[in-house]
């Protein structure tokens, strides 16, 4: 006999209160803590090892969502990837990206400020931060980290 998916339906995520793990099926998990708090969770195994991957709270995630999420993840899994190891993989990648789009100024002025404290006096941190305002800034100082290149660097250090 198959095993019964969509066993919840949306009415019942709404009404139920009772803490607990209330299952869809086919892993897919509605998860209420003592608190009341409600989220979705996706129970599975790789290589013997149990995983359990958090899909979003109900009030951001419908049913439906979460069955999509779910059936995404299964679709992982049968291609033999883990879907966490996958989600952090996109995180890392995001936040890569993010790095990347980090203007010349913005990483001048982390770089001043983690610093800082290292330098002799104040006299020194206002050094740098002129000589950037005065050389650099006005070059690259608009442009993402990733996009400086040899020939900006060159045309930013000629009047020096």
């Amino acid at each position: 006999m198959a095993r019964q998916q969509q066993r919840l339906s949306a009415l019942q995520v709404s009404k139920l209160t009772k803490p607990g793990l209330y299952g869809d099926g086919g892993g897919l998990t509605l998860q209420i803590t003592a608190t009341g708090a409600k989220s979705w969770l996706l129970r599975y195994m790789v290589a013997g090892k149990p995983f359990g991957m958090g899909l979003g709270p109900t009030h951001t995630v419908s049913l439906a969502e979460a069955r999509q999420k779910a059936l995404d993840a299964r679709k992982l899994l049968l291609d033999g990837i883990n879907p966490l190891a996958a989600k952090k993989q996109n995180q890392i990648a995001a936040a890569l990206a993010d790095a990347k789009m980090m203007t010349f100024d913005q990483c001048a002025e982390a770089y001043i400020l983690a610093h800082k404290a290292g330098w002799k006096n104040a006299k020194h941190g206002d050094q740098w931060t002129n000589t950037l305002n005065a050389y650099a800034s006005p070059i690259i100082g608009t442009l993402p980290v990733a996009e400086v290149d040899t020939a900006l660097l060159v045309k930013v250090l000629g009047p020096i």
